[in-house]
């Protein structure tokens, strides 16, 4: 394939990702094509550093536990703990080991030092504390709303007791039986006391609601959001784990969505104070159906950028990640006939590709699907090109 393609890519900075888009976007979701590649965050930070002082973003969120980020938003703008503690604290999935993300973290503190609070960069978690041997106990989300509530409103509104609420969700490791994922029997999602905490759950959100006039004038708005976010957590940390228990086909597909839409609903709330920078897998983040394929078969989900899209229409933009080469991993060049190998031809090591531009320029003559010898690597679908609104691509990849 000989087509060139050149007026399709342009130099990787933030001013070429804005050119791509009609609108400044309120969530700008950038995807990887694999996990653990410090090379692609480091390109993520200095994409946020750019936006931030050229575009007026101010939060980055990341495919993170959204409890667990508190901590470092805490330490990014207030400076409270040290960054050792928060970056054991404040991460799931082992991304506190990443020293792209400790770069982050700290450049962060750097620049909100003496800014005033409306200038300071903010920073989130966007998944749920649903790590993949295991989701948490709902012990965290339920006893913060239920806190949070019982300082402000009559205590004959809340649905119980906190020594009620303890002893319904009782030993934490009753919820985070490594082995439930694959076993559901493991799973304690569907007893008796999983179902009337799910009642509770939702009389918590429900009773935030219904009090938002009360609390706002008890508390601020960043208290309230922070109590819904807790309280939706819960909610859908409740329902994650009846599905964990379930013994149906639909089981896994269920689990997938369930996770999706929790980031929806977590990156619509952050989009709510501004524009985000949003940061995760490109199967978060597409607008088209998701797939896996699991050991009981394929499952398939829609995103949260394709249930986000719905909600924001062109305020949501996706800008893809595809990569040349991760050879410490056993991915070597890519075959000149794939949208990698042509984008691997070119002379710079990673440039911003305008999808659809490219998608016209080949026409019918449309790249052939890479096959990756690595199963953690998932190549761009040259199907979807026209349907995203950019790409970076980044050549080679550093082990870390």
């Amino acid at each position: 394939m000989d087509t060139d393609i050149t007026d399709s890519t342009h130099a990787f900075v933030s001013g070429s990702v804005r050119g791509l888009l009609a609108n400044r976007p309120r969530i700008l979701a950038l995807g990887e094509p694999t996990h653990g590649e410090d090379t692609l965050r480091q390109v993520r930070n200095e994409l946020f550093q750019q936006l931030v002082e050229q575009e007026d973003y101010r939060t980055i969120a990341i495919e993170s536990d959204c409890l667990m980020g508190l901590v470092v938003d805490e330490y990014v703008t207030s400076g409270a703990g040290t960054l050792d503690e928060v970056m054991e604290r404040g991460f799931s999935h082992d991304l506190g080991a990443s020293s792209a993300n400790r770069d982050l973290v700290r450049w962060m503190r750097s620049y909100n030092e003496n800014r005033p609070a409306s200038e300071r960069v903010r920073f989130a978690g966007f998944d749920g504390p649903l790590e993949i041997t295991g989701p948490a106990s709902p012990r965290q989300a339920l006893s913060a709303v239920h806190d949070h509530l019982s300082a402000h409103v009559d205590a004959d509104l809340l649905p119980c007791t906190a020594p009620e609420l303890d002893d319904l969700i009782g030993a934490d490791q009753l919820w985070t039986h490594p082995d439930a994922m694959t076993d559901p029997s493991r799973s304690v999602g569907q007893s008796a006391e999983a179902a009337q905490l799910r009642l509770i759950a939702d009389d918590l959100a429900a009773l935030l609601e219904e009090q938002t006039p009360l609390l706002l004038a008890a508390t601020s708005r960043e208290d309230l959001d922070r109590a819904r976010m807790y309280g939706r957590t819960a909610v859908d940390l409740l329902r994650y784990h009846h599905w964990l228990a379930d013994t149906s086909p639909a089981r896994m597909n269920r689990l997938l969505s369930v996770r999706d839409r929790m980031m929806s609903e977590n990156l619509l709330s952050l989009a709510e104070r501004g524009p985000v920078l949003a940061h995760a897998h490109n199967a978060h983040f597409q607008r088209e159906q998701s797939s896996m394929r699991m050991w009981q078969g394929t499952a398939d989900w829609w995103s949260a950028g394709a249930l986000v899209s719905t909600r924001l229409d062109e305020e949501y933009a996706f800008i893809a990640t595809a990569l040349g080469t991760i050879r410490h991993r056993g991915v070597d060049a890519p075959p000149p006939n794939s949208l990698e190998g042509l984008l691997y031809a070119l002379p710079e090591g990673r440039c911003v590709v305008d999808a659809r531009r490219l998608a016209a320029t080949l026409g019918d003559t449309r790249p052939e699907p890479r096959v990756s010898p690595w199963f953690g690597y998932a190549p761009f679908d040259p199907a979807h090109l026209a349907d995203s609104d950019g790409i970076v691509f980044i050549k080679d990849t550093i082990e870390s």
